[in-house]
């Protein structure tokens, strides 16, 4: 047997916050470095319950539990590539960032990857993370071969889609509390190189964008959209491609076509005023943005950092909002209510609540977990100051449009919406709860998430 690690014990007190720094909570944290530091955490638990965190990187209050114990889950971080079968197997804390920068030196890539790459594989699956690719590939959960969860009483069982199907798909979106993903095994896709080919196009109005979106998307592995929120026309810039081929490449770029090394390459300020993102300067930045892409260009080579996490060159880029923080409001309806997508830039823009990263994309269809987000139709997400005035009467006034139009919110991005919406949005929401009591009848894993929610 492991040694246990001697901060197990002595959890520390921590004030603990979501990406987005608003609503802390103050856990004990423990910090394991292998399965038997945890279950030594989870027999040594607060009376308040436990919860597994990673790399901290959902926007609100999924990731902290006031009062509990939080496990950190990052030093326990091991994976393997087995490339005949093309899988990764990962422990729970192993980030996404890690991985890639094993794998994709040696042909392989990530089936799913949201905006960042600071992403923990436990992380991945229980807010079942979706991509530019959801309209082809489904989110993270569709390519989990099977998971090894801890129960709250300490067993440790193996699921599976095909074995366990009622818990592994309560698992896969399940926000962590179904018990704790200690290990993971999940598809890769192969690759040549280690950039992409990218198509851009811009769209002159919402209206244009959208059309162009729905004509051509399923001609792309990837697809996405970034809309100027200040611009009451809505215009925006669409990128599409894939992963680059090798006979892509000039011959004297071959030698180093799988050289993947994404770095830091600046830190946002520790003090910016609160009042610098403001609807003059969003409209500056939103302008630069749109003119710097062409009206059409095809077959450019990207890296994916670029591609796929350009934010992650800015270290802590959180800041940029200010010490009051910010929110991400994110949801998705069905074609039937694309309406909603207009409605919500417009209403946003009215009450002052400027967004430089607003981002559009198409969805495919739903995978078998009764709480993961995604549904076929469209998604848009938008990162507002989180004290605007009349910004939650704003937001109370979508939740409503979003809910009559049948669509939801994203868990792993929420930090305001009320237990009714969620009963009205997610459908299953009673089936999952059914099988969680069975899985944790004690209740003993909760979060700030889940009780506001009344999951």
């Amino acid at each position: 047997m492991n040694s246990v690690s001697p901060l197990v014990p002595s959890a520390d007190e921590e004030l603990l916050t979501g990406w987005g720094r608003t609503s802390p909570s103050r856990a004990r944290v423990a910090r394991p470095v292998d399965i038997t530091d945890i279950t030594v955490a989870l027999d040594r638990r607060s009376p308040r319950g436990v919860l597994a965190r990673g790399l901290g990187r959902s926007y609100g209050d999924a990731a902290q539990s006031g009062g509990a114990t939080v496990i950190d889950m990052t030093g326990v971080k091991g994976f393997s590539l087995d490339e005949t079968t093309a899988t990764v197997r990962a422990d729970g804390g192993a980030s996404l960032d890690a991985i890639l920068r094993a794998i994709v030196p040696r042909g392989f890539f990530v089936p799913v990857t949201p905006g960042t790459r600071m992403v923990t594989v436990g992380g991945a699956i229980a807010a079942d993370i979706h991509g530019k690719n959801h309209h082809g590939s489904g989110s993270f959960g569709a390519h989990v071969r099977a998971l090894d969860l801890l129960t709250g009483d300490g067993r440790l069982l193996t699921l599976t889609p095909e074995t366990t199907p009622e818990e592994f798909w309560a698992t896969v979106g399940g926000m962590g509390l179904t018990g704790i993903i200690v290990s993971a095994t999940f598809d890769v896709i192969p690759i040549e190189t280690s950039l992409i080919s990218v198509d851009t196009e811009r769209g002159t109005d919402l209206d244009d964008v959208m059309a162009r979106m729905l004509a051509r998307d399923s001609d792309y592995r990837y697809s996405v959209a970034w809309i100027d929120s200040v611009a009451a026309s809505g215009r925006g810039v669409i990128t599409r491609g894939d992963h680059a081929r090798a006979d892509q490449l000039p011959a004297g770029k071959r030698a180093s076509m799988r050289d993947y090394d994404p770095a830091v390459r600046i830190t946002a300020p520790s003090l910016i005023p609160s009042g610098l993102l403001n609807t003059l300067t969003v409209r500056a930045f939103n302008e630069a943005w749109f003119r710097k892409h062409p009206r059409q260009r095809a077959d450019e080579v990207q890296s994916i950092a670029a591609f796929f996490h350009p934010l992650d060159g800015v270290q802590e880029w959180n800041r940029v909002y200010g010490p009051r923080g910010f929110l991400q409001y994110q949801f998705v309806v069905p074609d039937s209510g694309a309406e909603v997508v207009r409605t919500s830039l417009e209403k946003l823009a009215r009450v002052g609540a400027p967004s430089f990263l607003t981002v559009l994309k198409r969805f495919g269809p739903s995978n078998p977990a009764p709480l993961s987000f995604p549904m076929p139709g469209w998604t848009l997400a938008a990162d507002v100051p989180a004290r605007v005035e009349g910004l939650d009467r704003v937001l109370d006034e979508l939740d409503e449009l979003v809910a009559q139009a049948g669509g939801r919110l994203y868990f792993a991005k929420d930090s305001r919406q009320s237990p009714e919406m969620v009963r009205r949005t997610y459908p299953r929401l009673t089936e999952w709860q059914a099988v969680r009591n069975r899985m944790d009848p004690d209740r003993v894993f909760t979060s700030d998430l889940a009780r506001r929610l009344e999951l």
